[in-house]
């Protein structure tokens, strides 16, 4: 239906629904509702078989190559070959499918929020039935404790008191009333609504289900979640598009090739077309998915252990290119526990110290802690707001400090708890509870003998029960003091005092007229964290922008993001404008404002289109149900663990254990330093490709012995990646790394000097090995061929040994202090050189692989050719990085 049933009557309601508000609905009609709309429920999300989710990892231009090569070998009859092959595709789409974690579960995690049971009226006879069989038209009872069933338009609310944060996001529960509301109301302002999903604080009340299912505020972000279009992340656009373009050349390659063998030299079809494989499987690097896939698991865990769990492998490398971070304030920039920041008493302004529900703080006066006891409006105060309290403070299992019942009243006890001397909480003899008609609650107690009402509320509703008079002097006062902290964002309540004679046994809202002694004023704010607004001034600091995105109201946002650092100036704006924008002014409004105030789950997810669209890499943090659609469609959605909803955590790629903002800048962090090193493992591996595609190109245009068979390359080329490769993942941050600005995503992942270098080790290694080959096949007295072949092997393995301490410093030379930092590309060096002894002399793995056992001196080709390849690699870069500073 979605209509705006927030400005309709309950009269018209009634007529449109054909329903009563006393009866409820007719039993006769449940059955053709149900047919109509449908069961209360959301539906189940379709799941892949795990079968398929295998095969997907398949679906790779490379591994197709591979494929193919895998099919022709098995026709030649070349068993191993094609038995490698297999191996090296299934291997890689293995380590794919076990690190793919990714599985939708937002739709499940909504669907646990709903109510199981529901109470409800229906032909004037009470009855508790599942919230599935709910309809539109149901006049249903709620209580305290209850979650909300359905979309609900209340009809009577006795002090009804809802909890809406996994919906708004907001730290307090909303008084609800039945008053009609204009159109144009935001969900957060709708009193006289209750919601599927969000849960009864306090307070009774009735109403009639409006929408049920998908057409529920929740079950409408259910559906921007299924529809949201999730965005591939910078690495895997920029690996699909190198795969594309390497697998167009090696096949343009391979059959020009083909024709040239054929034409120009006397090779035998099948031998050529297996010199062809051999070209094909060393120009593919096909270790380089499962090197990435390691180094970016590998960040994973360190991340893991520095409070952020990545619930994607990719997003680790998104995060070094985050350039905005679009933060929800409630639990996320804030603590999500209201806190009285100042007291104003009639002649002097007090600040409270600490933060949160913890009793942890003073009450101070110029820095100095104040004694209540020498302090007697002080005192009053402080009982005042103790006393005229309904709620509990208490440490839980886990040492923490929480609260049962309204934040605001809970900061308030946590207020007395800060006083210097205990405030003792009287015995309320005669109470007059809180109603939002009249703004206030009152209690009368007994205070060394003397008979008081003690009263709390909103100031202005005190003023005049004070008797302060508009205009005048006093009411100007306290007026000033009021709007001093409103200014601040602060919420203020009042507290005040009226003796009474000491028969007094009940009181009334008579009583209260009249005669009434302002006490003082509470600023109360749910206060930065404080460890949020250094990790503002870092993200800052390495060129990513913050922006805030809230439901709360305009002064308040503007009050807090001044005080985290993310914006100096006063311009905010809000839901109801964003609404009215057109998709070009969104684009200028999201880079314009970093404010955004009383908003709507679709602002959130328009402000991230908005971002993407001006081409930035955003990422979106949030703990509430209303922020998930937008968590999923951010480059990177990073939700709150502790005080998260489930559906906020399925629909994100990072989730922070400690709810600490200060977390996103480790992950940051470290996002950098994964991509950094996944560029020098790409410049480490590309280069032993480049100098197998040489050897066999170069055998083949001359005429010569294949120098390597398929089965060699792939060997050398998966040892290389999974041993020393592994090695670079380890590397450390370099300086100033987080002084520098984000990367750009559209960057290409090989810039012009990455393909220099590739070219230049490729061919170094390449024409090294080429002349030590040709040199030992002219002497065949002394060498076999199998000698040959075994040499060559190792000497390409001992090259990209001696390469990897070349790539550990892109620029800087390889032997300086922290040669001896990373520990596993030592171990790591260790590890391949016993495994090529081994392949070298245990029987079964030289005839696997077609070795042959050689003596001691034949080590020394490798080894110095390990040695030329690092010498004069060192001496290009030192003297490009001069020619390039020159430049």
């Amino acid at each position: 239906m979605n209509k705006k049933w927030f400005s309709l009557t309950i009269t018209d309601i009634e007529k449109q629904l054909n329903t009563d508000v006393k009866n409820g609905l007719q039993t006769s009609a449940i059955s053709s509702l149900h047919e109509e709309w449908g069961r209360n429920e959301l539906p189940e999300a379709k799941k892949d078989a795990e079968w398929l989710k295998f095969i997907r990892h398949f679906h790779d231009v490379l591994i197709y190559i591979l494929l193919v090569a895998a099919i022709i070998t098995l026709i030649l009859g070349h068993y191993i070959d094609t038995v490698v092959i297999l191996l090296v595709a299934i291997i890689n789409a293995l380590i794919g499918y076990i690190q793919e974690n990714k599985a939708e579960k937002a739709l499940e995690g909504i669907k646990k929020m709903l109510s199981l049971q529901a109470t409800v009226i229906r032909d004037g006879e009470r009855i508790d039935l599942p919230s599935s069989q709910l309809v539109p038209g149901d006049l249903v009872i709620l209580k305290a404790g209850d979650k909300i069933p359905a979309d609900i338009r209340l009809s009577s609310a006795d002090h009804l008191n809802i909890e809406e944060s996994p919906l708004t996001g907001e730290s307090t529960s909303v008084e609800k009333n039945i008053e009609k509301l204009p159109e144009n109301t935001v969900i957060g302002d709708r009193l006289n609504m209750a919601f599927s999903g969000t849960s009864v604080a306090s307070g009774s009340g009735r109403g009639i289900v409006v929408e049920t299912g998908v057409h529920t505020e929740i079950g409408k972000i259910n559906t921007s979640i299924a529809e949201v279009e999730e965005i591939q992340t910078p690495l895997l656009k920029q690996t699909a598009q190198f795969g594309k373009t390497i697998s167009v050349v090696i096949l343009i390659l391979a059959i020009v090739l083909f024709v040239f063998g054929m034409m120009f030299h006397d090779y035998q079809w099948g031998e050529l077309l297996l010199s062809v494989i051999g070209l094909t499987v060393a120009a593919i690097p096909e270790g380089l998915p499962a090197i990435l896939s390691i180094i970016l698991a590998l960040g994973v865990q360190s991340m893991a252990q520095n409070q952020a769990i990545m619930r994607t492998l990719p997003s680790v490398e998104t995060l070094g290119a985050v350039t905005v971070i679009c933060s929800d304030k409630t639990g996320t920039l804030t603590k999500n526990e209201m806190t009285v920041q100042a007291i104003a008493l009639q002649e002097r302004d007090l600040m409270v110290t600490g933060t949160g529900y913890k009793p942890e703080g003073q009450i101070t006066e110029t820095n100095q802690e104040v004694s209540v006891k020498e302090d007697q409006k002080l005192y009053q105060f402080l009982t005042s707001v103790l006393t005229i309290n309904d709620t509990e403070l208490r440490q839980n299992e886990d040492g923490e400090w929480v609260i049962s019942g309204e934040p605001t009243e809970g900061c308030l006890v946590t207020l007395a708890r800060k006083a210097d001397h205990k405030i003792d909480r009287l015995d309320i003899l005669s109470k007059i509870p809180f109603d939002s008609s009249y703004k206030y609650m009152a209690g009368l107690v007994e205070e060394n003998g003397q008979k008081k009402i003690y009263v709390k509320g909103a100031p202005d509703r005190l003023f005049d029960m004070a008797g302060l008079q508009e205009g005048s002097k006093e009411r100007q006062l306290w007026e000033d003091k009021m709007l001093k902290r409103s200014r601040k964002g602060e919420r203020v309540i009042g507290a005040a005092v009226k003796h009474v004679d000491s028969d007094k046994e009940q009181i009334d809202h008579d009583d209260l007229r009249e005669g009434l002694e302002m006490l003082g004023l509470a600023g109360i704010m749910d206060p930065p964290r404080e460890e949020a607004i250094e990790a503002v001034r870092e993200c800052r600091r390495a060129g990513i922008q913050v922006k805030m995105i809230t439901g709360d109201h305009k002064e308040t946002a503007i009050s807090i993001a001044k005080q985290m650092g993310i914006t100096d100036n006063d311009r905010v704006i809000e839901g109801r404008e964003l609404d009215q924008m057109n998709d070009q002014a969104l684009r200028q409004a999201v880079d314009a404002s970093d404010v955004f105030a009383r908003t709507s789950p679709e602002n959130k997810l328009q402000l991230v289109k908005a971002l993407q669209a001006n081409h930035h890499i955003s990422a979106m943090t949030g703990d509430g149900v209303n922020d998930a659609p937008a968590l999923k469609r951010a480059d990177i959605g990073i939700a709150m663990g502790i005080k998260g909803t489930e559906v906020a955590k399925e629909a994100s790629e990072m989730v922070l254990v400690d709810d600490n903002f200060r977390t996103i800048v480790n992950a940051v962090r470290e996002g950098r330093r994964v991509y950094d090193n996944l560029k020098k493992t790409i410049l480490f591996i590309l280069p032993t490709n480049g100098a197998e595609a040489f050897l066999v190109l170069a055998a083949l245009i001359i005429g010569m012995e294949m120098p390597l068979t398929p089965v060699q390359i792939l060997y050398v080329n998966m040892v290389t990646a999974v041993t020393v490769a592994l090695a670079l993942a380890f590397e450390r941050l370099e300086a100033g790394t987080m002084e520098r600005p984000p990367r750009d995503a559209d960057d290409r992942l090989l810039s012009n000097y990455y393909i220099f270098r590739i070219i230049f080790v490729s061919l170094l290694i390449g024409v090294s090995i080429m002349v030590m080959n040709a040199d030992m096949l002219t002497n065949t007295t002394t060498y076999t061929i199998e000698e040959v072949n075994t040499v060559t092997l190792h000497a390409l393995v001992f090259a990209q040994l001696f390469h990897l301490f070349n790539v550990r410093n892109e620029r800087r030379f390889a032997l300086n202090r922290d040669f001896f930092s990373n520990k596993a590309a030592f171990i790591v060096s260790a590890i391949l050189i016993i495994i090529q002894l081994a392949v070298t002399y245990i029987p079964f793995l030289s005839t696997a692989l077609g070795l042959h056992p050689i003596s001691g001196q034949y080590w020394l080709f490798p080894i110095l050719i390990g040695l030329f390849v690092f010498v004069v690699v060192e001496l290009e870069k030192l003297v490009t990085h001069k020619w390039l500073k020159r430049t």
